[in-house]
């Protein structure tokens, strides 16, 4: 394809690293998804790492160990604020442990949770806000931090989206007291399939290891408080104590990332050089709403949004895409009120409607960032929307 959504990040010395958990004849986890959890818990500058087998899983024990904490654990009933577009396992969890989501609209210029709605959406029962930063261009995830530690509430990044941006110096993704990352073909680093939770805190670590882990003591570390060894090494090795999954990464992708968290700087600055060029081709040009960047993006895509007041045709648009042989999709998942999975949700919707996320819904569309130089590409896809917008 001229133009790809995505583009294979991997080079010898991933094969290579594959080649030598072969030769091991150890697949399962274990050695090298410890050092790689070491290491990306560090580059982020965060205590601990918990490898899993993709993000949305890492969405899922995140959220599940929130359940478990000792004190001031999340019940059935309790209320999260999120944001109205994301990918959709960032909304399960959430809605499989019982929680009631308050959703809250976008602005149409970053994508990104309105941060004048969120706190409005808080009440007696919120006990979560979660943030999304979509597409690698940083939410306003500081400000939400100091919001829910003013109103007592956790708050969790899913970040899967936007590895490696940055806001006032720090990297998105570590101002949670949970953040998860994913490692999927098209994302900032890929490990095949994988991702990852970081947090601070000790007991959510430990919860989280055995979450992931069939809810067992074995892979909980020895200095653990979430549970009391007994005497007995013949139970002990087969002792549940939470109700918990098997999400394990296997060691073919902990060596793989080891490899790719080497490439992840010249891979996002690649991605930026990219992105500065479609920036200067499209920026100006009230056509096309495109993100307007908030600290440091670390650029997933390019999103475009056909300016509603030109009256534009989107068909029209697809068609001379998919003509020219350019990829393109919805943004993220679009608006997930859209989604027909919508009616067995608990829900209410902030201030009544969510008219930014139906913008980009209905008018919306992403194509491909990847950390290769797209020059030629991204000049051809000014030409063909030029056309199909005249």
């Amino acid at each position: 394809m001229f133009y790809s959504l995505a583009a294979p990040s991997w080079g010898p010395e991933e094969i290579k690293a594959i080649e030598r958990v072969v030769d091991s004849g150890m697949f399962t986890m274990g050695e090298n998804v410890a050092r790689f959890e070491e290491q990306f818990a560090k580059y982020f500058g965060m205590k601990y790492g918990v490898m899993v087998n993709s993000g949305s899983s890492a969405n899922l024990v995140a959220v599940a160990s929130l359940f478990y904490k000792k004190d001031r654990p999340l019940q059935r009933g309790d209320e999260v604020i999120v944001p109205a577009i994301s990918w959709a396992t960032t909304y399960h969890p959430l809605h499989q442990y019982g929680l009631k989501l308050k959703f809250v609209d976008v602005e149409l210029e970053t994508l990104n949770a309105d941060m004048s709605l969120i706190e409005k959406a808080i009440g007696p029962r919120t006990r979560m806000i979660v943030a999304v930063s979509i597409l690698g261009n940083p939410a306003a995830v500081d400000a939400m931090r100091k919001l829910a530690d003013k109103h007592g509430l956790y708050f969790m990044e899913d970040n899967c989206e936007s590895m490696d941006a940055e806001i006032g110096g720090r990297k998105t993704g570590t101002f949670g007291h949970l953040n998860t990352y994913s490692f999927f073909f098209s994302h900032h680093i890929s490990t095949m399939e994988g991702g990852i939770v970081l947090t601070d805190d000790k007991e959510l670590f430990h919860i989280l290891r055995a979450m992931r882990n069939h809810g067992w003591t074995r892979d909980v570390p020895a200095d653990t408080e979430i549970f009391e060894k007994k005497d007995s090494d013949f139970y002990e090795a087969y002792r549940f104590i939470l109700p918990g999954y098997n999400v394990r990464p296997i060691e073919l992708s902990g060596a793989v990332g080891l490899e790719q968290i080497k490439k992840l700087p010249a891979m996002t600055a690649q991605r930026r050089t990219n992105m500065a060029r479609f920036q200067k081709l499209f920026s100006g040009d009230d056509r096309f709403i495109i993100q307007r960047e908030n600290g440091k993006s670390s650029s997933f895509s390019f999103t475009i949004i056909l300016n509603p007041k030109r009256n534009l045709n989107r068909k029209r648009v697809f068609e001379a895409l998919k003509k020219a042989d350019i990829g393109y999709r919805i943004i993220t998942g679009g608006n997930f009120l859209r989604h027909d999975v919508i009616k067995y949700y608990d829900y209410e919707i902030v201030g009544g409607s969510t008219p930014n996320a139906d913008i980009a819904h209905d008018y919306g569309f992403f194509v491909g960032n990847a950390p290769v130089d797209l020059s030629k590409q991204i000049d051809t896809l000014r030409e063909v929307l030029d056309r199909a917008c005249n």
